[in-house]
């Protein structure tokens, strides 16, 4: 990929640097991280053998390039991203790893998956793809007719929206009678937190990144006509590894957000800045601060022969009507 910074944009800027704050060593601990969640979406593909995947948000091929260490060169892959820049590293990189002969490439977003032909694809994956899309119901519904009848959808999507409600509620205690009692380091740090998510409930609801629930996901592709859907929300909450504080508020959380010292600069005054790094600087450097994380990961099958009473997936009978919840 070159590094021409006009062959850039938000999305290959954040991946490639804003992501790791300029941090080989940062950048090799999540790329172990990725690869753990790209691991739990192939497992949740099923078999790949001679099948199409389409890997939706592909970025510099994650997921299709570990599909292929799985079911060498008996699949296809249709690599899709709406950033040129990361789809132009990605078949660069299937040419390094020869498998550009069976890897397509489509510079389309996920909304409109221009190029993928209806039922063209035995499997979609996606990794926090969604969570940028305003109609994510309308996505789900382009995957189900993107698929081949028996095919599944297999991603794995962060939710924040946690996070922004502690956010708006702490927001709320702020404003109240008993705020009064919160520490000056702790306004400092919600204040800065609020400049990265959204903190209040109408901008909760008005920001795609958080508002949608785990719940929501599956009403999504269960509107959509997927069956047999299966979710598992994992929630880590876990001591962080040291980091060198420069390399921690250079660190960009999500693509087009804002990193901390870029924060610092405009939500922060010296004194504050000063006040603030005094207390946390040494849990940053000394490994003692903590962070949340929840992904969830969903997988769902469109019908195939269910329709007739019976599953060419699973080989057993599916009632027309269930007493299960």
């Amino acid at each position: 990929m070159s590094n021409d910074p006009l062959h850039s944009d938000q999305w290959s800027e954040w991946l490639l640097r804003r992501r790791n704050g300029g941090d080989p060593q940062k950048e090799f601990a999540i790329q172990r991280k990725v690869e753990r969640m790209r691991d739990l979406v192939l497992d949740g593909a099923g078999p790949l053998v001679g099948r199409v995947l389409l890997d939706v948000g592909c970025g510099d091929g994650l997921i299709a390039f570990g599909a292929f260490e799985r079911a060498g060169q008996s699949m296809q892959a249709i690599f899709a991203d709406v950033s040129r820049p990361l789809l132009d590293r990605a078949e660069q990189r299937a040419v390094e790893k020869g498998v550009r002969k069976h890897s397509t490439f489509l510079h389309t977003s996920a909304e409109a998956l221009d190029g993928v032909t209806d039922e063209s694809a035995d499997v979609v994956t996606t990794r926090a793809v969604l969570a940028y899309i305003e109609d994510k119901a309308a996505v789900a519904r382009r995957f189900y007719r993107a698929l081949t009848p028996g095919g599944r959808v297999s991603i794995a999507e962060p939710i924040n929206r946690d996070e922004a409600l502690h956010l708006a509620a702490f927001s709320s205690f702020l404003l109240s009678p008993a705020g009064a009692t919160a520490s000056p380091v702790a306004r400092l740090l919600h204040r800065c937190k609020s400049a990265l998510l959204p903190s209040t409930p109408e901008e909760i609801q008005k920001n795609p990144v958080t508002n949608f629930s785990e719940r929501d996901l599956i009403t999504f592709f269960q509107g959509a006509g997927f069956i047999e859907i299966h979710l598992e929300l994992h929630i880590d909450i876990m001591r962080q590894a040291a980091v060198a504080w420069d390399t921690y508020i250079d660190i960009a959380p999500r693509p087009g957000s804002a990193t901390l010292r870029e924060v610092f600069a405009t939500q922060l005054s010296a004194a504050e800045l000063g006040e603030l790094e005094r207390t946390l600087r040494p849990m940053v450097e000394s490994g003692l601060h903590r962070s949340r994380e929840a992904i969830a990961y969903l997988t769902a099958i469109k019908p195939g022969n269910e329709v007739l009473g019976t599953s060419d997936t699973e080989g057993s009978m599916v009632p027309i009507f269930s007493d299960r919840t």
